[in-house]
């Protein structure tokens, strides 16, 4: 059937992705009562239908006279399918719902909730009867560093045990808590009986499964955030192993965003793409150290939205070092030529700083030394495990 003309494509978020393949496969219904909620771009206001694609552009779904709550489009029953995602890493382990209940029904199968690294000693007080080990393996386009790991170690367990039964579900562990009655319509469709759960300890799996870590450091021009962006990370790099890429603000300007301006539409695309690089990142498993100006508090979050829809962590920092203190110690001279009108659109004298209603930290470097803000920093990243170092030099 051919789209109608006023149709818009819109490749959603990756967990929306994953909800679509939990109504495709029957997982579950959107009703009324509980409606699917998928974030759409303004130009989608007034479309006649709505084509949902994934990353690559494949065509999904079709929702005919959509129906919306704002931003958001409100899916209340099936929409016309069009095709299913792009093959997905351990796409063998997906498996119908109602297939692998009925197998665990016939088998009695003792049916276990994966939502980390598993090992034998995890499963060892089950009993002799089989075991069915429900992965929670979202996203499942792009599974993060940490979730990779939990699948294979379900994948290793099974490669042990004759009678386990690994199933990837396209739900991310990270939504567990926080959609705990979703999470419990998904695992209904896949088990007959109440779920086995892991213990909060996680047992080592032989292999990192740190999550991917982007640390954003915004400010304004000459507060001192790059500057503590590098001792960081100078100070990560001689204790961690961990790979760390550095996306310093002007260095992010000469390379990846080289031809863009400094009007809001061309700051926006710029943080953008430092965020979807930093995800990128973080995704793999790694540590990614942002030092951009970041004016705007919607990029901001965009960018948040960004890593942990990947997996990954973010802490930001904001550097709050008051405008004339960055103004004092300004060695380009940049404040100078803003003020006399040669540079325009120049944030803290003509042009807006928002300040971020969500810093995991604030500073201000005003009178501090490099390394006691940095210590702040390391310290931060200690109490919340994010990161495992010993006394700094």
């Amino acid at each position: 059937m051919p789209e109608p003309s006023s149709a818009i494509s819109v490749c959603p978020s990756l967990d929306t992705l994953d909800d679509l393949e939990l109504v495709r496969t029957g997982a579950w219904q959107p009703s009324d009562a509980n409606p699917m909620r998928i974030a759409l771009p303004p130009e989608a206001d007034g479309a006649a239908a709505v084509t949902l694609v994934d990353p690559e552009g494949v065509p999904l779904a079709r929702i005919d006279r959509p129906e919306l709550d704002g931003p958001h489009l409100i899916l209340t029953e099936e929409p016309v399918w069009l095709g299913e995602v792009s093959s997905r890493p351990f796409e063998h382990l997906y498996a119908a719902p109602e297939t692998v209940r009925a197998d665990a029904a016939a088998d009695g199968a003792v049916t276990v909730l994966v939502d980390r690294p598993v090992e034998a000693e995890d499963v060892d007080g089950l009993g002799d009867s089989p075991l069915t080990l429900l992965v929670l393996a979202g996203p499942s386009i792009e599974p993060s560093a940490s979730t990779l790991a939990t699948i294979r170690s379900a994948v290793a367990l099974g490669e042990r045990r004759s009678d386990v039964r690994v199933v990837a579900v396209p739900f991310d562990a990270r939504r567990a808590a926080a959609e705990p009655e979703l999470l419990d319509t998904v695992i209904g469709a896949y088990s007959p009986r109440p779920v086995e759960h892991l213990a909060e300890t996680s047992v080592p799996t032989g292999e990192s499964t740190s999550p991917g870590l982007v640390l954003f450091f915004t400010g304004l021009s000459g507060s001192g955030k790059s500057t503590v962006a590098r001792a960081v990370r100078n100070a990560i790099l001689e204790q961690d192993g961990r790979p760390i890429t550095l996306l310093d603000g002007d260095i992010v300007r000469r390379n990846l965003s080289a031809g863009l301006g400094f009007s809001p539409a061309d700051r926006e695309i710029n943080i953008r793409r430092i965020g979807w690089v930093a995800a990128q990142v973080a995704h793999h498993g790694g540590l990614a150290i942002c030092s951009p100006i970041a004016p705007y508090d919607a990029t901001r979050k965009e960018v948040r939205r960004m890593v942990t829809e990947r997996g990954g962590t973010l802490v930001l920092v904001h550097i709050a070092t008051p405008v004339e203190e960055c103004e004092r110690r300004d060695r380009k001279g940049l404040y100078a030529k803003a003020r006399s009108g040669e540079i325009p659109n120049f944030t803290g004298v003509s042009a807006p700083y928002e300040q971020p209603d969500d810093a995991d930290l604030t500073l201000d470097t005003t009178g501090r030394s490099v390394e006691a803000v940095r210590d702040d920093v390391l310290a931060l990243l200690a109490d919340r495990h994010l990161l495992h170092l010993g006394p700094v030099a």
